[in-house]
């Protein structure tokens, strides 16, 4: 666990450290998304804006002392993150995020503190988490809200602080909601972030007293603050260094000004280690993108998923490379289209050409424009510059296919493997009926329809011979003209 500031200890021995555990709100349906699915599963910067929030958390403190708390979709939710190794918490029906703690109790009953998280904002840090805990361990409060100056804060709950010496202290009286805001109250700025830190102890002494005397009839954990304040507990508020970083997402546009400031941090965070990109506005990179530094990224490129680019690659525009790995010093031309594929050191792709999930390219190798691949493996040196489908093959190096080839790598049941060895030639306008191998150094004339496998250094010709018939047109065309004369 990361180095906490303990409590002063209530006895000359000094207590142990607190044990703090993190819970996140992940069981809300998101209305106001008008979708059929999870809320924090809906995605920003190429990730479900709640694996935004488990990163930040496990940054912090062990994946064992997080507890993501689910409800609506909960198996959906629980399969997303199942390899994140937090916690999960059933909150089988979803009365609100008092409910929500009331339905974590029994798990948060071994921890001296809490600190509740919303899956929905995904830009806080964790910075910004340590902060709030350690703030909230060294005054020793019962509740610490995390807040922010919002330009327009209106929906928020306002933050009504104690007065001491006529001057605002950082004690809270209560978190008023929207609805419930007094004339005088309606000018404050500062917004609840619904991020809190709480001592177990008065939280659950107190959980039983929330009421659903509102609007929508659910437990409310903003109410607590009010609750422990009056109770003689000390309630704190800590404002967030940046007030984006505690934006929710409850509508499409929220979320694609969240997507958006994901990727302008992404390039921003490229740039700074070395890449270059053009136009970063009309880009799209996703969070966990890599890429190596002298590698120049143009316009109106797209980098998804877990993609890896090599150093000193060039990426031009309008390509499309998702969860694959570029070797060093590739250029993609434009337009391609990647997924799933391994593209090793030197290789040269495109224009326009689709690798396919499977796809293995060699060093030095050649995809050119218009050739699509599918669980194809390329060797060292090998080309396939025009027009051509490979799928299911295995080429070797230095292999020249020709514009047009395919393999017919489908039998209407299963799938077949086309092996072409080292040095093979495959000429124009071929078709390699799988299964079937080409020898090494053998030649495939063009035009050919392969079915039995090509020994090595021979010639396979598999088309019918060329036969010219003098006048035939000529024949043709005047037999024509005397049946259109008779009509």
């Amino acid at each position: 666990m990361s180095a906490m500031i303990s409590r002063k200890p209530s006895s000359p021995k000094a207590k142990a450290e607190p044990r703090f555990a993190i819970a996140i709100m992940a069981a809300g349906k998101g209305t106001r998304l008008k979708s059929k699915h999870p809320k924090v599963l809906h995605e920003i910067g190429g990730k479900p804006l709640l694996q935004f929030v488990v990163d930040a958390a496990k940054a912090v403190l062990p994946a064992e002392d997080i507890f993501v708390i689910i409800g609506h979709e909960a198996e959906r939710v629980r399969a997303a993150m199942a390899g994140a190794g937090v916690q999960f918490v059933l909150q089988s029906e979803q009365l609100g995020t008092g409910h929500a703690i009331m339905s974590a109790r029994a798990s948060l009953a071994g921890y001296d503190d809490v600190l509740v998280l919303s899956g929905d904002v995904p830009l806080l840090r964790p910075e910004t988490i340590r902060g709030i805990r350690d703030f909230h361990l060294k005054n020793h409060a019962a509740m610490t809200i995390l807040t922010a100056d919002f330009p327009d804060p209106t929906g928020y709950g306002r933050i009504v602080r104690k007065k001491k010496g006529g001057r605002a202290s950082d004690e809270v009286e209560a978190i008023v909601e929207q609805k419930k805001l007094k004339a005088q109250q309606e000018k404050i700025r500062e917004g609840n972030s619904g991020i809190y830190a709480l001592a177990t102890g008065p939280l659950f002494e107190h959980l039983d007293e929330l009421r659903t005397d509102n609007p929508h009839g659910e437990y409310y954990l903003t109410d607590i603050a009010g609750i422990l304040a009056n109770s003689g507990a000390k309630v704190l508020a800590l404002k967030a260094g940046e007030t984006h970083e505690v934006a929710g997402a409850n509508n499409r546009a929220e979320l694609a000004v969240l997507d958006s400031e994901v990727r302008a941090r992404k390039c921003a965070e490229l740039m700074a280690a070395g890449v270059t990109i053009f136009r970063p506005e009309t880009c799209v990179i996703d969070a966990e993108v890599e890429v190596g530094a002298d590698t120049v990224i143009e316009p109106f490129v797209q980098l998804l998923g877990k993609t890896r680019i090599g150093p000193d690659c060039r990426v031009r525009s309008y390509s499309v490379i998702t969860s694959s790995e570029i070797g060093d010093g590739v250029t993609v031309r434009n337009g391609c289209i990647v997924s799933g594929a391994r593209v090793s050191e030197g290789a040269i792709l495109g224009p326009y050409s689709h690798l396919r999930p499977g796809s293995d390219i060699g060093p030095g190798a050649h995809v050119g424009n218009f050739v699509e691949t599918k669980k194809a493996k390329l060797g060292r040196g090998a080309k396939a510059n025009h027009l051509t489908y490979l799928g299911d093959a295995v080429i070797g190096e230095n292999v020249n296919v020709g514009a047009g080839t395919i393999t017919c790598n489908y039998d209407g049941v299963k799938k077949n493997v086309t092996v072409i060895e080292d040095g093979a030639f495959i000429g124009s306008d071929s078709t390699l009926v799988a299964p079937v191998r080409i020898g090494r150094n053998a030649y495939v004339g063009a035009a050919a329809c392969i079915t039995e496998d090509v020994p090595e250094d021979a010639l396979a010709i598999a088309r019918s011979r060329q036969v010219n018939k003098e006048g035939w047109v000529k024949a043709k065309r005047e037999a024509m003209e005397a049946a259109k004369s008779k009509s």
